[in-house]
C-alpha cells in the first residue's frame, strides 16, 4: 500500500481465507444448541458466470473430483443458474455429513481460484433448517472473508426474518468471523439448496 493510497483512505480488499469454511461444522453445534437449526446437507458455491474453455474444464474437473467421492450417497455433483443470471455448483449430502459438504465447499472454491477465477467467486453456503420448517443459510462472502446468516421467510415473497438473522449473528460471533456491515448481508433470494 502507497503513501498516495493511505492519504486517500484506500484500502486494499481482504484476502480470502478459505480455511475459514473449516469452522462451519463447530458453528453448526453452536446454531443447533442455541436456535434449534441442523444442517440439511445442501450447499453451493456462487459465482459470476463464466463462458470459455477454460472454464468449462475448470468445471469438468472439480464435477468429476467432487463425483468421485465414494462416500458420496445422493445426487451428483449439479451446475444450475439462477434468475439473476449466477452459477451455482450444488453440492448435496446427507445432513449428518457436514464436514463432507464443508470439504466439497472448500474443494470447488479452491480449484475455481487455482484456474485463474477467483475474481468471478461471490460467496458459499451451507443450508439449515429447523423443527418448524423455517430455513437459514451461513453464507460466506468470498471477497471479504466473513459469514453472514440468510433467513428467508417462507412463502417466497422475497422478505427476509430479519430477528432471526441477527439471533444467529449473536450466537455464532465466537465460531465464525461474522460479517460487521449489515449492508453486505445481501439476500440470496432462490439458492440452490435454500
Amino acid at each position: 500500500m502507497g503513501l498516495l493510497d493511505i492519504l486517500l483512505g484506500r484500502t486494499r480488499p481482504v484476502a480470502p481465507d478459505l480455511d475459514r469454511l473449516f469452522a462451519l461444522p463447530s458453528a453448526a453445534v453452536t446454531l443447533e444448541a442455541a436456535a434449534g437449526f441442523t444442517a440439511t446437507g445442501d450447499g453451493a458455491v456462487c459465482f459470476a458466470t463464466v463462458e470459455g474453455a477454460a472454464f468449462e474444464r475448470t468445471h469438468r474437473e472439480v464435477r468429476a473430483l467432487l463425483d468421485a467421492d465414494s462416500d458420496r450417497t445422493g445426487p451428483p455433483v449439479e451446475l444450475c443458474r439462477d434468475g439473476y443470471g449466477y452459477s451455482w455448483l450444488v453440492s448435496r449430502r446427507s445432513p449428518d455429513r457436514l464436514p463432507q459438504l464443508v470439504g466439497d465447499l472448500h474443494a470447488v472454491n479452491t480449484s475455481m481460484e487455482a484456474n485463474g477465477f477467483g475474481p468471478q467467486l461471490l460467496c458459499s453456503l451451507a443450508g439449515f433448517t429447523d423443527d418448524t420448517g423455517r430455513k437459514l443459510a451461513l453464507v460466506y462472502l468470498y471477497k471479504r472473508g466473513t459469514f453472514y446468516p440468510f433467513a428467508p421467510l417462507p412463502g417466497g415473497a422475497g422478505r427476509r426474518d430479519s430477528a432471526l438473522e441477527l439471533q444467529v449473528r449473536a450466537a455464532l460471533g465466537d465460531d465464525l468471523r461474522i460479517e460487521p456491515d449489515l449492508g453486505r448481508w445481501f439476500p440470496v433470494w432462490g439458492a440452490p439448496g435454500l
